[in-house]
């Protein structure tokens, strides 16, 4: 965990940054961090620290130095040190598995936008990211951008192979406005994480169009700003940022199981010609 009260814009940018080219730089199947599962959730300011999570495999030959290595990099020239540093071994079924879970309130209110990052971000989303979790307009202490490890073998998949065409990515990015109680709220934190995520992706029309650094959204966090012309001003559908060249698959395979589009929501695959 790091303090939020020491941190500038360079020392922030710069652990992101690190952790970020950490991951595009391991990304082999076969590397012997292929085992390693990592999130670093970057909270709100008002949350005063924010961490990173890393867990590997204690099989894993010289698993110990490998995640202080990881660490070592990550933290390079920061030149802020962690309030919390703890490395420890723990039952995988029995103690860490049943400790993770987010969000970890069921009733509370909650909106996820998500973008695949192929390398990391630019310096102009990385200052983004920076002014919207460290302004003082809006402070909530669960509000946040959280950066997953991908790749690995994820990405020794074939991009139609299944619905998931995004195998050359390395970290999933997904951006929250936290959890909340009451519905009179909904206007503020649903307005700031949707003008977060617009700003992060300016360049190319407020979401993350395939480039060399974004490759499009994560159906598990649906989100129907992308399907609506006032938030993508990309031109680029909805089903092009999830599913990519595998959508007309996808609908052909509607047609075939659905042909009355009896299941359907906002994001549904549509039928052919729709």
């Amino acid at each position: 965990m790091w303090p939020w009260s020491p941190m500038t814009e360079r020392s922030f940018t710069t652990l992101l940054r690190n952790y970020c080219t950490w991951f595009a730089e391991n990304d082999d199947p076969d590397s012997p961090y292929a085992s390693l599962w990592s999130n670093m959730p970057v909270t709100h300011r008002s949350s005063q620290m924010f961490g990173m999570v890393s867990v590997l495999d204690g099989d894993v030959p010289d698993a110990d130095a490998l995640l202080t290595a990881q660490f070592d990099a990550i933290s390079a020239g920061v030149g802020v040190e962690p309030v919390v540093n703890v490395q420890e071994i723990v039952p995988w079924m029995t103690s860490w598995m049943p400790s993770y879970s987010w969000p970890s309130d069921p009733r509370g209110r909650y909106k996820n936008k998500a973008g695949y990052l192929r390398r990391c971000p630019t310096d102009h989303q990385l200052a983004t990211i920076y002014r919207y979790l460290s302004g003082t307009d809006y402070t909530n202490p669960t509000a946040c951008v959280v950066l997953t490890g991908f790749g690995g073998r994820v990405n020794s998949v074939a991009p139609d192979t299944t619905a998931t065409a995004q195998r050359d990515s390395v970290l999933k990015a997904s951006y929250s406005a936290g959890v909340w109680q009451e519905p009179d709220e909904d206007e503020t934190h649903l307005a700031w994480v949707r003008e977060f995520y617009r700003d992060v992706y300016a360049r190319t029309g407020g979401v993350p169009v395939p480039d060399e650094v974004n490759d499009g959204s994560y159906i598990g966090y649906p989100d129907v700003d992308l399907a609506d012309p006032a938030w993508n001003t990309s031109e680029v559908p909805w089903h092009a940022l999830y599913y990519k060249d595998n959508y007309p698959r996808l609908q052909r395979i509607k047609r075939r199981y659905d042909p009355l589009d009896v299941f359907r929501h906002g994001l549904s695959v549509q039928l052919p010609g729709e």
